[in-house]
């Protein structure tokens, strides 16, 4: 079986089980509800920089045993539409199997995806996902999907195939998009357009965001995944966002990210009722 090992351990996040462990339940002891969700955006940093908003993130949902997990291609290693459809993925807090019968789905619906482990060994922005993930769910598996292609016709087409499969599953799939927002620009510059990115999101819009980081350059590195979220979910009956947290490197280097709720039941265009963040 192939075994994905940890890239990034001990660099981005804690390599002692213990440690890490810890440091992840401290960012997701909230206090807050949770609830479903279709989707989500968190980011990718280091844990010392953006855990905290991570883990806020992951303790406002109620995560399910299945996710697919999309993220951007920062090595530039492998297939522009890649996805690992076997194996595992190795973290301190033990393995976490891919899901093959999902995976299978997407491949056989959207046949622009690749199988493809190159483009996932050393890319740390799944990778740093999974500890949290585990952390709230023990019995996770979940797809692996890295995007290196900004085609908006292809993100489109990826969330409208990823929602007719969950469509066609009997549990409940949770979509992740990681993403870090605006970089390498001053703190007040960054806040603008970081709002103007998340406020597409807010409005479920992925044309919207698509054209809005196209025309003011931002430099989110995940809006593919974002785009491809936010187009399953609207198609899976996505009617409102909540932003849970936000926050940029002036204090501590960490972006912000968005909850899509997810519907009361399968057709209802009603969403659970949430408290302000």
């Amino acid at each position: 079986m192939t075994v994905r090992h940890s890239a990034v351990a001990g660099r981005f996040y804690p390599d002692d089980p213990v440690t890490l462990l810890a440091e992840v339940q401290s960012y997701t002891t909230t206090g807050k509800e949770p609830i479903p969700a279709l989707g989500c955006v968190v980011p990718h940093a280091g844990y010392m920089y953006s855990g905290h908003v991570a883990g806020a993130v992951y303790a406002r949902m109620q995560v399910p045993q299945r996710c697919i997990l999309m993220c951007p291609n920062h090595t530039g290693m492998g297939q522009p539409l890649s996805i690992m459809s076997q194996g595992r993925w190795q973290t301190p807090l033990g393995h976490v199997p891919v899901d093959s019968e999902l995976s299978a789905a997407l491949k056989e619906r959207f046949s622009f995806l690749s199988e493809d482990a190159a483009a996932h060994r050393a890319e740390h922005a799944a990778e740093v996902q999974l500890p949290f993930l585990q952390a709230c769910q023990p019995h996770l598996s979940f797809v692996p999907i890295a995007l290196g292609t900004s085609r908006f016709e292809l993100l489109e087409g990826l969330g409208e195939a990823i929602a007719d499969v969950i469509a066609q599953q009997d549990e409940r799939v949770l979509v992740i998009a990681s993403s870090d927002m605006n970089h390498y620009e001053s703190d007040a510059v960054t806040r603008v357009k970081d709002h103007k990115a998340i406020d597409q999101i807010l409005a479920l819009n992925p044309r919207g965001l698509f054209d809005v980081v196209m025309k003011e350059q931002i430099s989110m590195c995940g809006f593919g995944p974002t785009v491809a979220m936010l187009t399953a979910a609207s198609r899976l009956g996505a009617t409102s966002a909540e932003l849970v947290r936000y926050a940029t490197s002036q204090a501590w280097r960490c972006d912000r990210r968005i909850l899509i709720p997810m519907p009361e039941k399968k057709g209802d265009p009603k969403v659970a009722r949430t408290s302000p963040p």
